[in-house]
């Protein structure tokens, strides 16, 4: 099973401090992000794939309610994956996405991604670890709109593309509890 970066969402303090994160960065950063959504909103899943490493892991658990006596005592209920994806795996769904045949994306959903509170919280090497908030509204059929709300924690790695960086890890938490939405075809 790949390494498993263990907080979510990391406390305030965990961040690196803010003489360590350049503008430039801060700012490079966010462009990688805000192309990445760009990519998947216009559909150029080949396009984003190339932004992906090939060690990539893409996780999506289960988010979890636990009663605050339990928090306490450092209990929580068990998380399962909704999906845990390689590069390969992510390269399959997208081909089934461009065959035209995947009966969830017929018609093809339309998707806005919003990503906010971008912090930087590690730096090592050519590798920063990153925490955003993100918001993905998916249009399709006529009354089949969702949202999916919650934060992620992004490893980019520096490379020497036009896009400057690689993505090499996400894991993603949903703010609901129950999924409301009968799949989740898109990429997050």
């Amino acid at each position: 099973m790949a390494e498993t970066m263990t907080l979510i969402r990391p406390p305030v303090e965990a961040a690196v401090s803010a003489a360590a994160v350049t503008p430039e960065l801060q700012f490079r950063i966010e462009q990688f992000l805000y192309l990445e959504a760009a990519l998947l909103d216009e559909r150029q899943f080949r396009q984003w794939l190339d932004l992906v490493a090939d060690d990539i892991s893409y996780v999506l658990m289960t988010n979890t309610l636990a009663q605050t006596r339990d928090r306490r005592k450092g209990q929580q209920p068990p998380t399962t994956y909704i999906f845990n994806e390689s590069k390969y795996q992510l390269e399959r769904r997208i081909a089934r996405l461009e065959t035209g045949m995947a009966w969830s994306e017929e018609p093809a959903s339309r998707t806005r991604h919003f990503v906010s509170n971008v912090r930087v919280l590690e730096l090592v090497g050519d590798e920063v670890v990153v925490s955003c908030n993100y918001l993905v509204h998916r249009a399709a059929k006529h009354r089949d709109h969702h949202d999916f709300i919650g934060t992620r924690r992004d490893r980019l790695r520096r490379v020497e593309t036009p896009a400057g960086w690689e993505l090499v890890r996400r894991d993603l938490e949903l703010d609901q509890f129950v999924l409301t939405a009968p799949n989740i075809s898109i990429i997050l």
